[in-house]
């Protein structure tokens, strides 16, 4: 029920501009504006796109022992960057699956805010410890190759936050935090600014050019740019090596949990790997379809959609892989099962359309 769901700061504006609202992660979150899912997938692509994207969670994590406490709950290695950076993390299970995929922003030598997916934050506490300070804060995304240019216009120093970088900046003399991060492929920036603030900022940036999309078009763009989501490609019995994410793990951590798990199947190979497919017309492809070589079935689709940019119909996929841990290669027909239907389809690696700067998830 709509009234059980918790509500973004910037909930008034969505109704006022019309949004689809819907549920999503005990949330009541804009689905789609007026101009709808592909405009606005394609406005980020093209130009620049603002997302809230306050759902997801902020665990704060303070004191002199927050890097140890990280250290050991969490995936990859935070000795690989430091104070003023983003690191993608897993917590994982003593099986190796993935329990949760987050990102760390390093604030300062003694305090970190970790962003779980909405669903996990009191899981992910409860692992780390920390304060959920969720409900203090919206979160802005601002995505798109003029997203700093737009930034820029109304918040400079906000706009010059780097690539994977957190800095704390000011908007207007209250203090507020920017990470270069994002979800869609496209550069941008975070934006962690106070509930009061809120409305001012996304207002500005909208006035600057802006266009607001909804979680429609943030799952499209995503899917584009071959990033995972939990509870689709990541989460109970799927683990980093099956989803191609490896570099996830720090493997040279004292303290790494499911290292036995993980090493035994690093040194067997995965028994799937993480795929992408692009069909030959535009029927989308959907979650949980079959995908067939030769007549049997290799593995399931994990999402499936419309590809604005390609006119085709993508998914990711997890594949069975042979003895070796290898999967069918890039180029292998295929078909997708879609309701007794076949559709041809090709295997390829993701992304599934050229982006600006191809680097590791940086945000959801």
């Amino acid at each position: 029920m709509a009234g059980d769901l918790r509500r973004s700061p910037l909930h008034d504006w969505h109704v006022a501009a019309h949004a689809k609202l819907v549920g999503f992660g005990g949330f009541e979150m804009p689905l789609a504006y007026p101009t709808g899912t592909v405009a606005e997938h394609l406005a980020c692509r093209q130009g620049a796109a603002c997302f809230d994207v306050s759902h997801l969670g902020t665990v704060e994590m303070t004191g002199d022992d927050a890097f140890e406490r990280l250290q050991g709950q969490l995936s990859n290695d935070l000795r690989r960057i430091g104070p003023g950076r983003a690191q993608y993390s897993h917590l994982l299970d003593e099986d190796g699956s993935v329990l949760d995929d987050v990102i760390v922003w390093w604030v300062d030598d003694t305090t970190f805010d970790v962003m779980p997916n909405a669903t996990n934050t009191s899981r992910v506490r409860n692992a780390i410890g920390g304060r959920d300070t969720t409900a203090q804060r919206a979160v802005v995304a601002v995505q798109g190759p003029t997203a700093r240019a737009v930034v820029g216009a109304i918040w400079p120093e906000a706009a010059a936050v780097g690539r994977f970088m957190v800095a704390p900046v000011a908007w207007r003399g209250t203090a507020c935090m920017v990470a270069g991060t994002g979800y869609t492929g496209e550069d941008g920036v975070e934006l962690a600014v106070p509930v009061q603030v809120a409305a001012a900022i996304w207002q500005a940036l909208v006035d600057a050019g802006a266009v607001p999309a909804g979680l429609g078009a943030r799952d499209t763009l995503r899917l584009e740019a071959g990033l995972p989501l939990f509870g689709h490609e990541l989460g109970p019995g799927i683990t980093p090596l099956q989803a191609g994410l490896g570099w996830v793990v720090g493997w040279d951590k004292p303290l790494l949990r499911a290292r036995e798990a993980l090493a035994a199947e690093r040194e067997r190979g995965p028994a799937r790997r993480l795929r992408g497919i692009v069909a030959s017309g535009r029927r989308p492809l959907r979650d949980g379809a079959t995908v067939l070589f030769d007549g049997r079935a290799v593995g399931r689709c994990t999402s499936g959609s419309f590809s604005p940019v390609l006119g085709r119909g993508i998914a990711l996929c997890l594949l069975d892989a042979g003895p070796g841990g290898e999967a069918l290669p890039e180029g292998t027909e295929v078909a997708v099962d879609l309701r007794g239907a076949h559709v041809p389809a090709t295997v390829v690696a993701p992304p599934f359309v050229p982006l600006p700067s191809p680097a590791p998830i940086a945000g959801r």
